[in-house]
């Protein structure tokens, strides 16, 4: 009896562990094949997360079905990832003069923000428009940031390689030869620099200027730690224009920006600008849908305003890679048509805004034909007092 109760006992443990390895091994199958699925994936996208959105995400055509609700921003839904909205989807066009400073570029060992900064309108500022107007944004002072903003996808280190002493002469050299009416210059946060590279950005204007002198240029500063003489050095220079970007509101800075920058000292860069030469033309840029209300992006407006900033644009902020802040909404172009009528009830000489302006976008070409129009109102009214 004892032996039969035994060998059922075996038979129960044997069946019960043979349902146990089916069991397993039927699990096992299943995980392979979800490991497999995932592998295939992350071979596939592991380049593109770590790269993030390029220029195709843009013009994906998938992405026109099934559209959101006109004038509606789009928000993720819980647990859905926030995909690209169909009014991002742009052409591709790239001329003989697209190519050309490309070349140059590489050849010269000259930086641009369009490409760092992975900008999507590469193609139409470098080839120009209908009227002529080419715009390029030129990066000096190397390509390696002291600072880590969690928008931006331009490297950084502590101690950047020095600058190169040849650059503002190169940069001079291949933009005349270019054929360009606007050159915007920028660069990285040089703080480990004396004067944060303002005297390496102001050489470069001149030799520009030089070489050049119709050429309208737009300089995109950093804040040089909120150094005023750093600022009167560029603003001397002999630019047009001098930029210098809050990125955000007020509310969001200490989250977007690098700890070193803020809300109140890039207000004081701009402010200081104009205290110093009135003339010169100062611009700044705001990025939408990074959890911002209207509110505040009002208050940004009016403060900008106070103190006589004369140019806006506003834009989609675009996750560069999957390390850096994720966009909260996407702005629909109704709302950044709303922003560009706001911007010029408050007095803006010009407000360029939507889902695609950048800071520099088609720069030359708004600029020009705003200077143009306000030429023209000046002449009028002149005519109208003598008559």
């Amino acid at each position: 009896m004892l032996t039969l109760q035994m060998a059922g006992l075996t038979l129960r443990n044997l069946a019960g562990r043979q349902f146990q390895i089916a069991s397993f091994q039927k699990f096992r199958c299943q995980l392979c094949s979800v490991n497999k699925t995932y592998s295939t994936t992350s071979k596939e996208k592991k380049e593109k997360l770590a790269e993030g959105p390029d220029l195709g995400d843009f013009i994906d055509q998938s992405l026109a079905n099934g559209g959101p609700i006109p004038g509606e921003n789009i928000k993720p839904k819980k647990g859905e990832r926030l995909r690209i909205p169909p009014w991002l989807k742009i052409e591709i066009p790239m001329g003989k003069n697209y190519h050309k400073l490309k070349e140059d570029l590489r050849e010269l060992k000259l930086h641009t923000v369009c490409e760092e900064a992975k900008c999507p309108n590469i193609g139409e500022c470098w080839g120009g428009s209908e009227s002529g107007v080419a715009t390029a944004t030129i990066m000096v002072l190397g390509d390696t940031c002291t600072r880590g903003c969690r928008f931006c996808s331009v490297k950084t280190a502590r101690k950047p390689p020095p600058p190169d002493p040849n650059e503002p002469y190169n940069t001079a050299k291949a933009i005349a030869s270019w054929g360009l009416h606007y050159v915007v210059l920028t660069s990285v946060d040089r703080d480990d620099l004396p004067d944060g590279g303002s005297a390496h950005f102001a050489q470069t204007v001149i030799e520009i200027k030089k070489r050049k002198p119709s050429i309208l240029v737009e300089c995109l500063t950093p804040d040089f730690r909120g150094d005023l003489k750093a600022v009167e050095t560029v603003v001397d220079s002999g630019l047009d224009v001098y930029a210098h970007n809050v990125e955000t509101v007020a509310e969001l800075q200490q989250f977007v920006r690098d700890p070193r920058a803020n809300y109140k000292q890039s207000l004081q860069v701009l402010e200081h600008v104009k205290q110093y030469k009135s003339d010169v033309v100062t611009k700044t840029s705001l990025m939408l849908g990074l959890g911002e209300t209207d509110e505040q992006v009002m208050t940004v407006l009016e403060d900008l305003r106070k103190i006589d900033v004369d140019c806006l644009t506003l834009g989609q902020y675009m996750q560069p890679t999957k390390r850096h802040l994720k966009v909260k909404e996407y702005i629909h172009p109704d709302k950044f048509k709303y922003w560009e009528d706001m911007g010029n009830k408050l007095g803006f000489a010009y407000t360029a805004s939507g889902p695609l302006v950048r800071s520099s976008f088609k720069a030359g070409e708004f600029f020009l034909k705003n200077l143009v129009h306000k030429k023209k109102g000046n002449q009028n009214a002149e005519e109208n007092m003598t008559t």
